[in-house]
């Protein structure tokens, strides 16, 4: 079970940062621009995204990757979703489904199975 949950995470965050890379990595970080934040905090986010998401689809430093995953989510509750509420409103989604994506984030980063990918491999850890 933990596999299919970490690939899903994956997968998620990897949908995520490459609609930022066809709109435009500019583009993404005038929006972050226009919100209050750092634009440069748009191509970190991206990578971060793109990245860490292939990573977790192929098992590979999952707690590290999970963890940066959390402090991103944070920021966002904090910095964009929390003004507009749990459900959000006509403008804009709420953090519901970061909550739940932090959630999950946070189990991989804590927990000792990694399930089937190469952390496993590479670190012998326990699979579920």
């Amino acid at each position: 079970m933990v596999t299919i949950m970490r690939v899903l995470l994956g997968i998620l965050f990897m949908a995520h940062g490459i609609s930022k890379f066809q709109i435009g990595l500019g583009n993404a970080a005038g929006w972050f621009g226009s919100i209050g934040l750092p634009e440069s905090a748009a191509y970190v986010v991206a990578y971060l995204e793109l990245i860490g998401g292939i990573a977790l689809i192929i098992g590979f430093a999952t707690r590290y990757f999970a963890i940066g995953f959390m402090v991103m989510l944070v920021g966002a509750i904090i910095t964009v979703k929390l003004p507009v509420g749990l459900l959000g409103n006509a403008q804009m989604a709420g953090y519901e489904l970061d909550l739940a994506l932090l959630v999950m984030a946070g189990y991989l980063a804590i927990a000792d199975e990694r399930g089937v990918g190469l952390d496993r491999l590479l670190f012998k850890t326990k699979t579920q």
